[in-house]
This record gives C-alpha cells, sequence and structure tokens, in this order.
C-alpha cells in the first residue's frame, strides 16, 4: 500500500480510485487559466462567536446557494465571474469580520445565509490579487470556534460532509473545505436533484468521519477533496467525502 505523506486511507495502489477533485495539488489545465478565489466572509462577533460545526454548515450553503442563485448562471450578472472562477482553480478563502466591518462586507454586492448561530456572507469571484478593499483588510487567521455541545448524528436522508479524522484544520479552514465538498456534490447532480435540494433550503450536515469508516468513504466512488496545499495542510490530503444520498447510486 502506498500512500501519501499526511494522506492515510486517502488513495492506494490496491483501492478503487477516487473521484478526481479540482482541487488537488498536481498542476493541471486549470493553472494555466487566470486565477479567481471565491470570498466568504464569517461574521464572528466577539461576545456571540457562532458553533463551529453551524459555522461550517453554513458555509457550505451559502457556497451553494451562489452556485444556484439566477445571478450566477447563464447571462446573469456574476455568471461571467463565476465561469472564469470555476476554469481555474477553485479557491475559496474564508475571512472573518465583527461590527462595522460586517456591516461594511453586507453592503458590498453578496448573498448572505444564516444557520442557527452563524452568518456567513457569500461574494461572486473575484481575481485572485483583485479583492475589494473593504473585505482585503479582514482577517484570514484567528478563526477559532467551538461546538459547546458535541453535535448530534445527522438525520436520516440528509446530505453530509464528512470531514477527514486525520485532518486538524482551523474553522476557516474546515469551512472552505466543507464548501469545496459541497460543490462536489453539486456537480455530480442531475438538474432535478439541483433543485430538489434548492427546494429544501439546501439541508446538509458537517460532521468529523469515524476513523474506522474513512478508508470506505475515500474509496466509496464519492465526491472526495484533495487539497491543493496552500495553506495548513499537506498538498492531495483528503479534507471532506461528500455523501449525497443521491449520489449513492
Amino acid at each position: 500500500m502506498s500512500v501519501l505523506p499526511g494522506t492515510l486511507g486517502c488513495v492506494s495502489q490496491d483501492s478503487p480510485p477516487v473521484n478526481d477533485s479540482p482541487f488537488r495539488h498536481e498542476s493541471t489545465d486549470r493553472d494555466q487559466a487566470p486565477q479567481f478565489v471565491l470570498p466568504l466572509v464569517a461574521r464572528i462577533e466577539r461576545a456571540t462567536p457562532p458553533a463551529r460545526t453551524d459555522a461550517l454548515q453554513t458555509a457550505a450553503r451559502a457556497v451553494l446557494v451562489m452556485l444556484a442563485d439566477e445571478r450566477s448562471r447563464g447571462e446573469g450578472e456574476w455568471a461571467r465571474a463565476m465561469r472564469d472562477w470555476q476554469d481555474a482553480r477553485i479557491r475559496k478563502v474564508v475571512r472573518r469580520a465583527r461590527g462595522a466591518e460586517w456591516r461594511r462586507a453586507e453592503a458590498l454586492p453578496g448573498i448572505t445565509v444564516t444557520g442557527k448561530s452563524a452568518e456567513v456572507r457569500v461574494f461572486p469571484p473575484v481575481p485572485l490579487d483583485g479583492w475589494p478593499r473593504d473585505l482585503a483588510r479582514l482577517q484570514v487567521s484567528g478563526t477559532d470556534l467551538d461546538d459547546p455541545e458535541a453535535p448530534a448524528p445527522a438525520d436520516p436522508g440528509t446530505p453530509v460532509l464528512w470531514l477527514s479524522p486525520e485532518v486538524e484544520m482551523s474553522a476557516g479552514k474546515a469551512m472552505a473545505q466543507a464548501g469545496h465538498g459541497a460543490q462536489l456534490a453539486w456537480w455530480e447532480l442531475s438538474d432535478g436533484e439541483h433543485a430538489a435540494w434548492r427546494d429544501a433550503g439546501f439541508p446538509l450536515a458537517v460532521r468529523t468521519a469515524d476513523p474506522a469508516d474513512w478508508p470506505a468513504l475515500t474509496t466509496g466512488g464519492l465526491p472526495v477533496v484533495r487539497d491543493a496545499g496552500f495553506t495548513e495542510i499537506a498538498p492531495g490530503s483528503c479534507t471532506v467525502v461528500a455523501d449525497h444520498p443521491a449520489l449513492r447510486r
């Protein structure tokens, strides 16, 4: 058995290949295209920070809401930026805001998605080095969140984004990875399945996989996010498996 450093249980020579991931670290044609990033801003007030799992779930839903929005498709006002972004590396960056910072972010074109305790605003893609000033000044680091109690098991039939039990990530990094997983699931679904998920309000759960289940999850044919290694974790690490019931065919 042969695995990349830091990717135990991710890919092996004697296991079925996992679905390819546009987030993988190897050089591809995507690197030749102009590079864009999808900005997400999490509202993290000092006195009332959101629960970690709710923030991850809200970020994943925000990505889906952006993908499904009419302005992101066809001749919509964000469609060109969305196409350019998806033709290149599918980068997402999560920044944090509070107080006046959050109010300035809310004034920019985008969509705010609300969870039980979390608020995340997603913006149309911007060039990698062309962030709006009010977003560029926001901090990336320091997005450390906790769950006041262990998350309950996901409801049966709910799409689950399984986080790797082998990779430690900050909340901001995990929010971006959950967004990647939601996007991979979206790409694999049919138009009818898109509509059903959207009309239901994009229900989903983010949970950390049991270590004993992780090898089967990463080699079972479900979409797998393999990180490009730009921040925090080793290139090629499997971070998320997108387990949507419609993909278990």
